[in-house]
């Protein structure tokens, strides 16, 4: 019996929601990836004929800020942020790719940001 690491798994759980969910140009597929220190987002168009395109990204690593951004406080604030710059860009409705983690903690405090700023998922 083989023994599967933490990130074999979590590779796993990510493939099994993503047979589920795609991205479109009208709601892109807005991908979250955790690391022990920071968050990082991606707005992605999925369909075949425009070739899978990044359309927006961010991450608490940007503005060379040093320091723990990875929790739920910061999470929030980062969701708000990154709606609005969203918002702005004209991406208001999207598609919420967890990224495999469990909905909860800094997953779900960023999702929280991003419905405070309007978006709509």
């Amino acid at each position: 019996m083989k023994i599967k690491t933490a990130k074999d798994r979590l590779k796993r759980r990510h493939l099994r929601l993503r047979n589920k969910i795609a991205g479109t140009s009208e709601r892109p597929r807005l991908f979250v990836r955790k690391s022990l220190r920071h968050l990082y987002v991606q707005a992605c168009d999925d369909s075949i004929d425009h070739g899978a395109k990044t359309l927006f990204s961010a991450s608490t690593s940007d503005g060379g800020a040093k320091g723990h951004f990875a929790n739920v406080k910061s999470a929030s604030e980062f969701g708000k942020r990154v709606g609005a710059d969203m918002k702005s860009k004209g991406l208001v409705r999207i598609v919420f790719d967890r990224g495999g983690h469990k909905y909860h903690g800094i997953v779900k405090a960023l999702a929280e940001g991003l419905r405070e700023a309007g978006l709509d998922f």
